[in-house]
């Protein structure tokens, strides 16, 4: 996975941006629903290929499984370690399970959005909640 395909997941979904809040050199990703005016963050990355990482929320019972069972994810640098995977993009883990961690993490951010917000942005598990 680059650094294209990243941003092209992370942006691929309703209400979402790119931002730059710790500096040029880290990519937030962020959902925002209308009537708000700050995002929630839900993946981070230095975009650096020489230390190619992207932080995500996940489930704390979750992450601690992944971190068990996968050597490339473990506790975020400098995030709540319990809520926030690092994980490695190397080309170890399969491009389609990283997205789908993304994936978890952007429904992780969106399920603390209001019921009104998440229509707002057409939230696919709303129908299934």
């Amino acid at each position: 996975m680059d650094a294209s395909r990243l941003r092209d997941i992370c942006l691929g979904f309703p209400g979402t941006y790119e931002d730059f809040p710790f500096g040029p050199e880290t990519s937030v990703f962020k959902v925002r629903a209308s009537g708000t005016s700050a995002g929630k963050m839900f993946a981070a990355s230095a975009m650096d290929p020489d230390n190619w990482y992207v932080s995500l929320k996940c489930d704390p019972a979750l992450a601690e499984q992944l971190r068990a069972a996968h050597p490339e994810i473990n506790g975020a640098w400098h995030m709540n370690k319990t809520h926030w995977n690092g994980v490695r993009l190397d080309g170890a883990l399969p491009d389609a399970m990283v997205r789908d961690m993304v994936e978890d993490s952007y429904d992780l951010v969106v399920s603390s959005l209001t019921r009104k917000q998440q229509e707002q942005l057409g939230w696919a598990r709303l129908a299934k909640g």
